[in-house]
């Protein structure tokens, strides 16, 4: 066992589990000042049900093993032999290995958490908290781990993550000749959360009052603190999919920094143009908008491309945000517009940047194919799902708050709580 890769899949692990916290403060920042509990609990809420899941049985469904017929997950999951499970068997390492398998479950947890409680931008001012803890237990069980096997379904040889699910490892099996790029989940992640916030937005209908400018963020310094903690976990988020601290981590972690740093001046730019001003909210977007695109290409692209990347997430993102008011929806913190919109616009991208195999080094449309195959299959398959549990969630126990409650408070009405209560000295 390598202690060195061992100890970086540990704290890459940690840095993604702090993601969720800064989306938190990300997104209670965003919302009126009595939502900022219920905006923030959505997120918590995530983290307490999703990691119980994950080792109760998500993992097993996610790793199966290329070509494996049973579940290989942690000793004791559903579908396995439980006849000689012992604690040494669990911290067990396999010769060969350069970290126990166990940091590895550890470290793919914190993407579940996270996909799951980025869905709940879509649907802020307006849920119920226990509707969209039974939302988020049903979808991730049956759209997120399975989804996760489509892509990170890898195989543990000797240490080192080989193979994937079907749209990585199964397409390069085809004629068509290569798999999907996601290097750190583009679809299984961004685009996914993106496709199930637009069925909840649908199902949810429009807050009370919705218009262009209906509200504005009631804490900029929040959104800004739970930006930069988002990107300081996203350094794990996307190095750490290597699990190995080497060269292609490196590569990762320097277009972890350059491309939302490009995205951040180029949303700037877009308000400047189309508003007159620069604003937080808006470079903290940017910069999230830029993370999101090179999630899935951050170990295929040159700098150099990272920062075009970047440039080209950030003006699209920056426009896209406003289709909500142009087609209806109420997409309450963006979530599509940044997390769909922008996984979609980095996973394409690859089909033409990506190192060796996009077409700016000569190579055909296949790696294009392969992309939109795998974002387009992920994007239908979350959205038609996640608007059938939400649908009968809805029309069964009911997912909306009513319009009263929304309009006195739902951290109150919700909670009983209150995010900031001013006292008398």
């Amino acid at each position: 066992m390598d202690q060195g890769n061992t100890g970086f899949v540990l704290l890459t692990a940690a840095l993604v589990l702090l993601m969720t916290p800064g989306l938190a403060f990300f997104y209670g920042g965003l919302v009126k000042a009595k939502s900022v509990i219920s905006m923030m609990m959505m997120s918590y809420g995530a983290i307490g049900l999703i990691a119980v899941l994950w080792v109760l049985y998500g993992y097993a469904m996610a790793f199966t093993g290329a070509g494996a017929d049973t579940y290989h997950g942690i000793d004791g999951v559903f579908g396995i032999d439980t006849a000689d499970i012992n604690l040494a068997a669990l911290v067990a390492v396999p010769d060969g290995a350069a970290f126990p398998p166990l940091a590895f479950v550890a470290f793919q947890a914190t993407f579940a958490i996270i996909t799951v409680a980025l869905i709940s931008g879509a649907i802020a001012d307006r849920a119920k908290f226990g509707t969209w803890m039974i939302f988020s237990a049903i979808w991730a069980t049956v759209v997120y781990f399975p989804v996760a096997n489509w892509v990170f379904n890898f195989t543990l040889t000797d240490g080192k993550l080989t193979d994937g699910g079907w749209i990585v490892y199964g397409l390069s099996q085809t004629p068509l000749g290569v798999g999907v790029i996601d290097f750190a989940g583009g679809t299984a992640v961004h685009i996914n959360a993106g496709a199930a916030a637009l069925a909840l937005a649908l199902v949810l209908g429009k807050r009370v009052g919705f218009a262009k400018g209906m509200t504005v963020p009631h804490n900029p310094p929040f959104v800004l603190l739970g930006a930069g903690l988002l990107w300081f976990g996203w350094f794990g988020f996307n190095a750490g999919s290597e699990v190995a601290a080497d060269g292609t981590a490196a590569l990762a972690f320097i277009n972890t920094l350059v491309a939302p740093a490009a995205a951040l001046l180029a949303w700037l730019v877009v308000e400047k143009i189309k508003d007159g001003k620069p604003t937080s909210v808006g470079a903290a977007s940017g910069a999230v908008a830029g993370l999101v695109a090179i999630t899935p290409a951050c170990a295929a692209l040159t700098p150099g491309y990272a920062i075009i990347l970047g440039i080209l997430v950030g003006v699209v993102c920056a426009l896209a945000i406003d289709l909500k008011f142009k087609l209806g929806f109420d997409d309450s913190l963006d979530v599509v517009g940044i997390h769909l919109v922008g996984g979609l616009v980095g996973t394409l991208y690859l089909g033409f940047f990506a190192n060796g195999t996009g077409m700016v080094y000569g190579a055909g449309p296949q790696q294009l194919a392969v992309q939109a195959i795998g974002a387009f299959s992920v994007m239908i398959y979350s959205f038609t799902l996640a608007f059938i549990i939400g649908y009968a969630l809805e029309k069964t126990i009911g997912f909306r708050i009513k319009n009263e409650d929304e309009i006195a408070g739902i951290d109150q009405v919700v909670h009983g709580e209150e995010g900031y209560v001013l006292a008398d000295a």
